[in-house]
């Protein structure tokens, strides 16, 4: 079973800064994607950020240019670095990991979430 093991979630002010990471126990495949997806209250869990193998990345629009997302492949890790945070980046954020399986199915896996809230 692969496990997603989430962390760095917390309460900060706007303007303020939050790491979080993300570690993938061991899948026996070589994991394509990982990215990060927030959900808010009553809303609907959206892309956040996306990084491929090769470091290929793509943003959502509100977050280009205050948002870094890197990935360690040995360390099966993914990073989400948030600068000048603003209320609106307030929910919860989900890991997801993205590989295909022996059987050439694409497999997808989601973290437990780890809550994010900016203050005004």
């Amino acid at each position: 079973q692969v496990r997603l093991v989430e962390s760095g979630g917390d309460l900060v002010q706007a303007g303020g800064s939050l790491q979080l990471s993300c570690e993938a126990s061991r899948t026996g495949f070589s994991i394509e994607t990982m990215g990060w997806y927030r959900q808010g209250p009553g809303n609907q869990r959206d892309l956040v950020a996306a990084i491929t193998r090769g470091g290929a990345t793509t943003y959502t629009d509100s977050v280009k240019g205050r948002f870094t997302i890197s990935r360690d492949n040995a360390k099966n890790t993914v990073y989400l670095q948030m600068l000048s945070l603003k209320p609106e980046d307030t929910g919860v954020y989900y890991c997801n990991i993205q590989f295909t399986d022996a059987g050439n199915y694409k497999q997808t896996y989601w973290g437990q979430g780890t809550q994010v809230t900016v203050s005004s």
